[in-house]
């Protein structure tokens, strides 16, 4: 297999074969060819129906004509200026007419950057320094957030190379629990700066919020002159036009964006109100720069990728999403099996646990072996999903009706093979 000999190459030149770690699965990664619609094709020939998506970017499918025409006449006349250009204000305009909160924009290149440079301006707003975030809540790999659960109220480093010191600013409580915010604000409140949160847990499979909680959070900062930031990284323009704060009729004050906006392309972005953003550089003191923010290629793929997200767009999502996860349900019934089934538009998670998911510690009763099992069932009939119980799959624009059925079939094969042992 020519994938088994590149990932054992690989491993002499890139740490542990891959460029991120949720890349590498046993006894070795596919490596891929091209994509093409719903589908991606390895180099040894397979092809397969798509649930990762590159973790959630390609909303529309592998090489959608559109974008692919759009960034071909971008890269002819050019790749990048380091001066400003007319896209990245139509782009701006585009996702503040969006997003709720969103009154102004800065472009940078990654979620991790939009999310580091959203918790520096919170803290020098509010001119307070802790944060909080969410047990098994991803926020990026900057240091601030790569803090363990169950460590206690303080967050203790995630990762060899973080100091202490990085992290003693950061307090981690479970999501969906709101006397754990209440009594932290009974303790912490005059000296918290910012939560920062995924309004759906998309980093821990996919873990939505209860019924009225993210109202609860916004009503509780309000009162106490702390600042709510919505990573919507992954939920921004995939669940709604207006991502997660429309979906939920909440509205933050800050919101990360990334994924989705840049069309497949590196892209991120920090965005909210007005009073906050003018406190960024140049037009404040808060500093944030980048040699590709606002990139050319970046920029016209996601002008080009909005442009096809309308409302038709969100309802279909919704009936796709609501067909798989429907026919996930219908198997496990007819299998007498009490795992759960999780997601909403065109996100979806099937967890290997009779325990209902609200939080991090109940996603960890997940049985990942036989996730694992799962996981390999499939991709030996064609269809690749994440290969962690603990990330979220999605569904395309141009996913069909025909792609589902096919993969609930294989769905059903894959949950019996992963009860045996």
């Amino acid at each position: 297999m020519k994938s088994e000999e590149l990932f054992t190459d690989a491993k002499n030149y890139l740490p542990g074969g891959v460029d991120s770690p949720v890349r590498a699965f046993k006894p070795y990664p596919f490596f891929a060819l091209r994509g093409e619609g719903s589908r991606i094709f390895d180099v040894d020939g397979n092809s397969y129906i798509d649930y990762c998506l590159a973790y959630g970017p390609l909303v529309l499918g592998h090489a959608y004509p559109t974008v692919v025409n759009t960034v071909k006449e971008q890269l002819f006349n050019g790749s990048a200026y380091g001066v400003p250009t007319e896209n990245e204000i139509k782009l701006a305009k585009e996702v503040i007419k969006r997003i709720p909160c969103a009154e102004m924009v800065r472009f940078v290149n990654s979620g991790t950057e939009a999310t580091m440079s959203a918790i520096r301006l919170a803290r020098a707003v509010t001119g307070k320094k802790k944060i909080v975030k969410f047990e098994g809540a991803y926020h990026g790999a900057h240091d601030y957030v790569l803090v363990k659960s169950g460590s206690g109220a303080i967050g203790l480093p995630d990762s060899p190379g973080v100091p202490e010191e990085t992290t003693k600013n950061t307090i981690l409580i479970p999501f969906n629990n709101e006397e754990a915010i209440t009594d932290l604000f009974e303790r912490e409140g005059e000296n918290l700066a910012a939560i920062i949160l995924e309004p759906v847990m998309g980093n821990v499979g996919c873990i939505p919020p209860k019924k009225g909680y993210l109202e609860f959070l916004r009503k509780i900062t309000i009162e106490n002159d702390v600042m709510l930031i919505f990573d919507e990284v992954i939920t921004g323009f995939r669940i709604s036009e207006g991502g997660a704060q429309e979906y939920f009729g909440v509205t933050p004050d800050l919101v990360t964006l990334g994924k989705i906006l840049g069309g497949g392309f590196p892209m991120g972005a920090l965005a909210g109100k007005k009073e906050f953003m003018e406190r960024i550089a140049p037009s404040g003191d808060v500093y944030q720069a980048g040699t590709f923010n606002g990139n050319p290629i970046s920029i016209i793929a996601g002008l080009e990728t909005l442009k096809n997200l309308d409302k038709k767009f969100y309802q279909d999502s919704e009936t796709k999403g609501l067909k798989m996860r429907r026919g996930l349900q219908d198997i496990l019934h007819d299998a007498s099996l009490e795992y759960q089934v999780a997601g909403l538009s065109s996100m979806f998670q099937l967890y290997f646990t009779s325990n209902e998911v609200w939080d991090y510690a109940q996603a960890k009763t997940a049985d990942t072996d036989k996730f694992a099992r799962y996981f390999h069932s499939l991709l030996s009939n064609d269809v690749f999903v994440m290969p962690s119980q603990f990330e979220c799959c999605f569904i395309s624009k141009v996913h069909s009706s025909h792609d589902i059925e096919i993969t609930l079939e294989a769905m059903a094969e894959a949950i019996i093979t992963a009860e045996k042992k």
